[in-house]
């Protein structure tokens, strides 16, 4: 905005972020600069073990923004064409210069939160089976098909040709290596390839550990 470009910036973090102050220094910046921002609530009603009303404090993300003055929505997540159109409408608003708005995606994590999580702890194993909202990409391909922009077997060609390229880009990734095999990078990389110069405090760190792998 300083310097009169045409550019907005998106953001996204997750429904468990926004109870970090971060998430209220961002919101009140954006509304004192009418920063060209569209700032995105992910709410996947899991924030790794807790649910989402813990980190909200009601029903919903959407509403947090209108205490800033900033226009707020609550959009279906797995509807693309829905979430297609807001966030065109927001990146819109803030090119003439209105500022920024703000955005709850309503969707849900079906699976776990990463490899070490299991679910099966904190929520009903069939709880993803209960979800209305269904797959985005199902959704969207079964709109197109209905209205004749697609077909299942554009869709089926699609889907090979991506798998084809996911798995030569994996091919020949592991061609420099990977995590079972090596090779392993110099745990010196822990403390470089960060800061230009590295910190006293990081450097302190280093030397320590210099001095146990020697001894």
């Amino acid at each position: 905005k300083y310097k009169n470009l045409d550019e907005v910036t998106i953001t996204w973090i997750g429904d468990g972020a926004s109870a970090e102050g971060d998430y209220h220094y961002g919101l009140n910046f954006a509304s004192v600069f009418k920063a060209p921002v569209i700032l995105n609530v992910v709410n996947n009603h899991w924030a790794i073990s807790t649910h989402y009303n813990i980190a909200s404090g009601s029903n919903n993300f959407a509403t947090r923004g209108l205490a800033y003055g900033i226009p707020c929505f609550r959009v279906d997540g797995n509807d693309f064409l829905a979430l297609y159109s807001v966030t065109k409408w927001a990146r819109e608003r803030a090119k003439l210069g209105f500022g920024a708005t703000h955005i709850e995606i309503l969707t849900y994590r079906a699976g776990a939160h990463s490899s070490s999580d299991d679910p099966s702890r904190y929520r009903p194993s069939n709880e993803h089976e209960l979800w209305p909202g269904g797959d985005p990409i199902e959704r969207l391909k079964d709109h197109l098909i209905k209205n004749s922009h697609w077909t299942e077997k554009e869709q089926k060609d699609l889907e090979e040709k991506i798998d084809q390229e996911v798995v030569s880009a994996y091919k020949e990734a592991v061609k420099y290596g990977d995590l079972a095999n090596g090779p392993y990078p110099s745990s010196d990389t822990i403390f470089t390839e960060v800061y230009e110069s590295v910190p006293w405090h990081l450097k302190e760190q280093w030397d320590e550990m210099k001095k146990w792998s020697a001894e």
